[in-house]
Parts: C-alpha cells; sequence; structure tokens
C-alpha cells in the first residue's frame, strides 16, 4: 500500500454536541436544555493510501466522528477537509461530487441495505445516481463489484434476508465501492459478525485496500480487530482522542493507561500475560457530565492529584507517537 506525505482527508479541531430533550417539566421552569459532548476537539489526517483505526468503548464519539465527517450530521466546531477541500460548509448539493469519493460501511449490513431491494439494484443505484456508470453498463458493473468481494453473479437476484450476515456484509462494501470512491469509512464493519466471518471480512478489506489504493478510516471497540489493517491508530475516550500513532508502536508500548486497558482486555493464551492491577474499572462517564480535568481519572488507577484539575493535552512520546496522561512516560504499575 502506497501512501505520501500530504493528508487526503484532514479533520481539525471536530466538535458535535447533542441537545437532550427537554420534559413540559424543564419548559415551564425554563431550566437549561442539556447537551451531550458527543465529539470534543478531535482532529486527525490521512494520507492517500493510509489507514487510520479510530477505536474505543460504545460512547466515546467514534461513530460520530464517522458520520460527521460524512456530513450525515453537521458539526458545531471544526473543519473536515478532504482532498484540499473544505466539506465541512458544503451545502447538499455541493456534497454530491464528494459523496462519490468517500463512502461509508456500516456495523449492520441488515439495516443498512433495503430490504426489498435486490442486491444487485442496491449495488448499481450509487454507480447510476453518480453517473459512474449507465444502465446499459449497469449489470456488468454489479457483476465486477460482486466478484471483488468473493461473491457470484448470481447474488445479484437476491434479497437480502436470502444471504447470511458475512454475505450481507461483502454485499455492503461492494455498494460503497460501486461508485469508485477513494476514502472508505468502515464503521464497526465486523463487530455484528461470527469471529470465524469477522476474519474474513477483515482480509477482505486488507485486499481491496491494496488492489484499490483506498485510503480507509476503520472504526472498531477492539484493538487487537485492528492491528493488521491499520498503519497508524487513534485512541478515543469519550469524545477526545487520547492516544495516536503508529500501530506497532501504540501496540508495543503503550503510553496511555486506557490504552493499556483495551489492550489487555483482549483474551490471551499465555498465562505469564496476566496483570494483577487493573488499568480502568467501572464504567464510561454519561457525556452529559464529563469529569473534570482529566476524563479518564474515574476509571484511571494511575491518576494523580493533577488529573482532578488539570486537562492533560496530547504530548509526543515517540515518532509520530502522542498521548494525552499526566503519567508519562506510562509504565504499567507506575504512578
Amino acid at each position: 500500500m502506497s501512501t505520501n506525505g500530504t493528508p487526503l482527508l484532514e479533520v481539525t479541531d471536530l466538535v458535535k454536541k447533542f441537545r437532550a430533550r427537554q420534559s413540559v417539566l424543564d419548559r415551564v421552569t425554563f431550566r437549561p436544555a442539556q447537551h451531550a459532548v458527543a465529539v470534543d476537539g478531535v482532529s486527525f489526517s490521512v494520507k492517500k493510501g493510509e489507514t487510520l483505526g479510530l477505536v474505543g468503548e460504545s460512547g466515546s464519539g467514534k461513530t460520530t466522528v464517522a458520520r460527521t465527517v460524512m456530513r450525515l450530521i453537521d458539526p458545531d466546531e471544526g473543519s473536515i477537509t478532504f482532498d484540499g477541500v473544505d466539506v465541512s460548509g458544503l451545502s447538499r448539493s455541493e456534497l454530491q461530487g464528494v459523496r462519490r469519493r468517500m463512502q461509508m460501511v456500516f456495523q449492520d449490513p441488515y439495516s443498512s441495505l433495503n430490504p426489498r431491494m435486490k442486491v444487485g439494484t442496491a449495488i448499481a443505484e450509487p454507480a447510476l445516481v453518480h453517473g459512474v456508470v449507465d444502465k446499459a453498463a449497469a449489470p456488468a458493473h454489479v457483476k465486477e463489484m460482486l466478484e471483488l468481494v468473493g461473491l457470484p453473479a448470481s447474488a445479484g437476484e437476491r434479497y437480502p434476508r436470502q444471504l447470511s450476515g458475512g454475505q450481507r456484509q461483502r454485499i455492503a462494501i461492494a455498494r460503497a465501492l460501486s461508485s469508485r470512491p477513494t476514502v472508505l469509512i468502515a464503521d464497526e464493519p465486523v463487530s455484528a459478525l461470527d469471529v470465524s466471518v469477522q476474519a474474513q471480512i477483515l482480509n477482505l478489506l486488507s485486499r481491496l485496500l491494496d488492489e484499490l489504493d483506498l485510503t480507509m478510516v476503520f472504526i472498531a471497540h477492539q484493538l487487537s480487530v485492528v492491528r493488521h489493517i491499520s498503519n497508524r491508530v487513534a485512541i478515543m475516550y469519550l469524545g477526545r482522542i487520547v492516544e495516536t500513532g503508529p500501530t506497532d508502536q501504540v501496540f508495543d508500548s503503550p503510553q496511555h493507561p486506557y490504552t493499556k486497558a483495551l489492550l489487555d482486555s483482549a483474551p490471551h493464551p499465555d498465562p505469564s500475560r496476566r496483570h494483577t492491577r487493573a488499568a480502568v474499572r467501572g464504567d464510561i462517564p454519561s457525556p452529559f457530565d464529563i469529569p473534570s480535568g482529566c476524563r479518564f481519572r474515574t476509571r484511571c488507577a494511575y491518576a494523580v492529584e493533577r488529573s482532578e484539575t488539570e486537562d492533560p493535552v496530547l504530548q509526543k512520546v515517540g515518532t509520530d507517537h502522542y498521548a494525552a496522561c499526566h503519567v508519562l512516560p506510562f509504565r504499567d504499575g507506575a504512578t
């Protein structure tokens, strides 16, 4: 996979908040509306031909990042630059050309496909809408897309309900590739699948990245899933990136306790790899009530006094490797 030094996709200081619904009592008493902070100052860039793994628990904000980058929802603040064009302020008609080149694969392939539409029609639709092919060339294009994801041409005559979960996700990938995009945003594309099928889909995506020279943002809640497919990794917690860097560096030398916890949560057959001290405890706080100081401190076994009042910023800890922690360099067992 080839990469160059110019970012194809660049996100800067992205912010997205969601207003909570107010009850009648809230309205008559003029109680201020609450806002959930889903994304809070997220910045990252992805070079052409590169894959960035965006990792975090449910509620960390990674899916909101994906939907905002795609402009399925509008950002409150920040910029999204795709191939030199700031798309954060484009109108719906102006977004048409951007969406041809930037497509998304969703977590649940069944809900992302129209159950009343045959697979072939679903795959052809984006190519027809964006003018990639005309009606006469659509059948050949559908066959090409199906072969690309390892399915026979006959699958085009079936409905989504007639296919397995793995086959449906292959269809969703084929549909995303139908408009011949340059950037693919994959939002938890394997989390709804069996483990054996997950490996097949990951291998398929790896092959397609090389064959089509695609750039990808790959979203997952497990670090182990992204290791062999991502060039770089960004770890999100409660709306912010807390660590980012080359995949090998982040896996071999995690510099944030949350990253360490995610790595430790993966099962390992070697008993010597067991850890006596948990790096994380409890559940992720509500986005309506973000802790003061370091937002990870309420779950961190390594929190220090300044963690209560001072919000850590990303600091360089290696070559293109950054972490936001008051205990740097971070070492397991050190405080």
